[in-house]
């Protein structure tokens, strides 16, 4: 103990630690904070579940110092993927708010086929969206007031059984359930539209129904897929018997298959 209480000692110690310091661990600090490495930097606001395009990017040079390890440094491990998260300009991009998917929000868009077609028409009231209730999955009917200016309100047979895909309210995002618990009530948006995954002989019907400005939606059942399904499938067998009747038969559509199928659904 009488060695450290030496001054001498003490302070050749010290000078010893300060020259080490100085010239091997202040340079490769230095050394370390001066580095360059490329990385990739966003040009545009990108929205949650949107595609990145290669015109929203820009490779530039920046510090390493203390960088994620998982930032993205090359645009072909961006570009064609989705955001998972809003990015807005000048953001650096990391992995975890990248995906090889589309996020649930809009998935719906890019698994379209061509058999059917997305498409949406105004809510104009609360009362005609059903409250803002409606969700995506429900099957819904569309109801036409005056239909064909016929002074009478039917429900289409081509629309007694549409698919909801999405609600949207007019700031373009998907407007929250009023289910939703979690969300403050003065928050909720209001739906504005009602996507419907529909036939172009749906998609014709309603395009003049929205014209017109008169649509009213009911719904007909919300619950498991399967079940929704076979409402779609019933749906499916109207409009193939109004429009593609079969040569050799009655080209009336045939109400005991459909009922068949509705029965199946056990709703």
């Amino acid at each position: 103990m009488s060695f450290f209480k030496n001054r001498t000692v003490l302070g050749i110690i010290c000078i010893i630690l300060s020259l080490f310091i100085c010239f091997a661990v202040v340079p490769s600090f230095n050394n370390s904070a001066s580095q360059k490495t490329q990385i990739i930097r966003v040009t545009s606001d990108i929205r949650a579940g949107e595609m990145i395009t290669e015109n929203m990017l820009q490779t530039v040079e920046v510090g390493a110092f203390n960088l994620p390890n998982n930032v993205v440094r090359d645009t072909d491990t961006v570009v064609g993927r989705f955001a998972t998260a809003d990015l807005t300009i000048g953001d650096y991009i990391i992995n975890t708010k990248l995906s090889d998917t589309p996020a649930a929000v809009n998935a719906y868009l890019y698994n379209l086929d061509g058999s059917k077609h997305a498409i949406s028409v105004t809510v104009r009231s609360l009362a005609t969206g059903l409250s803002g209730m409606l969700m995506p999955g429900d099957v819904v009917s569309v109801i036409a007031p005056d239909y064909k200016k016929m002074g009478l309100t039917v429900i289409p047979p081509e629309l007694q059984f549409v698919e909801v895909i999405a609600v949207t309210a007019n700031s373009g995002n998907d407007a929250r359930s009023s289910s939703d618990s979690r969300d403050d009530e003065n928050d909720r948006e209001l739906p504005a539209t009602v996507t419907l995954l529909v036939r172009p002989e749906q998609a014709n019907i309603l395009v003049h129904l929205e014209a017109d400005g008169k649509l009213h939606i009911a719904l007909v059942y919300r619950g498991m897929s399967e079940s929704a399904a076979l409402f779609i499938e019933a749906q499916d067998i109207i409009i193939d018997g109004i429009y593609y009747p079969p040569e050799d038969e009655d080209s009336d559509v045939d109400e005991s298959e459909i009922n068949f199928h509705m029965e199946e659904s056990d709703v």
